[in-house]
């Protein structure tokens, strides 16, 4: 695959990173002291990591805060823009999803030391659990799920809707692995998030596989979806979606009667194929439009209300 690769990105004339920096985006963490409305709230902050509030749980999904996308800050893919909300701004947390061992070590560290995550459950993937207790995350405070198992998190830091979440593991189509030894010694996966009066799908990373149909199967629809569409190419399509690939999977799952909205993942933050950078939501969009799809992609940072039906489409990546 080295052989493959590497020629091509000698030779990529696609713009895979922004000319300037993007934004800045600013997250005002004041609304946090307010429940949402609807009691379904997503803060993209940015690739996959996000702040989900749902019926009074907050989860923090993949959190991504340091300027590289690298096990070293002095190597790797730079992020497009800064961090919408600082750590310290961060409201109390009740969950931190991490769905396999890609993640980032040192924003899990730092995570690990915050007054906001004091009380929170780590879930994440069998053998995950290592990487976090690296990280300083106490073992006391960490859940792996084996795909089909489930944990459910009483209560949450929400008034109104503290009712409860349940999270379950399904598979998904990716690898694990963060060194040359270690390939596919930990698992992956993907999420549902189920609570009281709302459900989402966390696509995490994956390819295309049969799955999804039966993941869909299981539940009786979902009120978001997401699903990657970025760091995509013909070469490595096992592992991830891509646009063409999200769109073959909502479809699979039920489309917009079943599956809610999409919300596009995985994108616009780093630097990680061969693609433009605009190109996963570019592509997207195009599908959307023509399909019939409800895209909810609302601007980095910006703490959005999710309204089953009502797709949020913004522009930002245009400027």
């Amino acid at each position: 695959m080295a052989f493959k690769v590497l020629p091509l990105y000698f030779n990529n004339p696609a713009e895979s990173e922004p000319k300037e920096r993007l934004g800045p985006f600013r997250t005002d963490a004041t609304v946090y002291a307010t429940e949402p409305a609807s009691g379904l709230r997503v803060t993209w902050l940015g690739h996959s990591s996000m702040l989900i509030e749902i019926d009074g749980v907050r989860v923090l999904v993949d959190p991504v805060w340091e300027e590289r996308a690298s096990p070293f800050q002095w190597f790797g893919p730079k992020r497009f823009f800064a961090p919408p909300l600082k750590l310290e701004e961060l409201p109390a947390i009740d969950v931190v999803l991490v769905s396999h061992d890609h993640m980032d070590g040192g924003t899990i560290r730092r995570l690990s030391r915050l007054n906001a995550t004091a009380k929170a459950r780590w879930v994440t993937s069998v053998g995950v659990g290592k990487r976090l207790r690296g990280f300083e995350v106490p073992d006391g405070r960490i859940t792996e799920l084996d795909w089909t198992q489930s944990v459910e998190i009483a209560g949450g830091t929400l008034r109104d809707f503290g009712a409860g979440l349940k999270i379950t593991a399904w598979p998904s189509r990716h690898f694990s692995g963060r060194g040359i030894f270690d390939r596919c010694t930990t698992l992956w996966g993907s999420f549902v998030l189920e609570g009281p009066r709302h459900r989402i799908y966390f696509g995490a990373d994956s390819g295309y596989w049969d799955g999804f149909a039966e993941i869909a199967a299981q539940y009786g629809g979902f009120d978001l979806t997401m699903l990657e569409v970025g760091a995509f190419h013909p070469l490595w399509k096992a592992i991830h979606l891509g646009p063409d690939g999200a769109a073959q999977a909502y479809a699979a799952m039920g489309g917009a009667e079943k599956a809610g909205l999409l919300m596009p993942i995985h994108w616009g933050l780093f630097n990680l194929a061969l693609h433009a950078w605009r190109e996963p939501i570019e592509r997207i969009t195009e599908l959307a439009e023509g399909g019939g799809i409800p895209l909810w992609s609302p601007e980095p940072g910006l703490p959005t209300e999710v309204e089953r039906g009502k797709a949020v489409v913004s522009e930002w990546w245009k400027a």
